[in-house]
């Protein structure tokens, strides 16, 4: 987890647990969790934003693909005539 080991992460909970006290932990690690929900939930709308983006792009190229080889049918059957 971000290259740091239990003595560091120890460290890191001391000094919190110093500044704010145990009164206050269980409200910043309730508002941290809500947080990272958010910001979860946020990520996942924008991948999913991303990739119907992409589907609707693929499924236009497919559909002006489908448009130029029938347009060359036509102008080939043209020539021949």
């Amino acid at each position: 987890m971000f290259g740091l080991g239990g003595q560091e992460l120890l460290l890191i909970l001391f000094v919190v647990l110093l500044f704010f006290g145990p009164s206050k932990l269980p409200e910043l690690a309730k508002g941290l969790g809500k947080g990272m929900r958010e910001f979860k939930k946020a990520q996942a709308d924008l991948e999913h934003e991303f990739n119907q983006a992409v589907e609707s792009a693929e499924a236009k190229d497919k559909q002006v693909e489908a448009v130029v080889s029938k347009d060359e049918h036509a102008v080939s059957d043209s020539k021949k005539s």
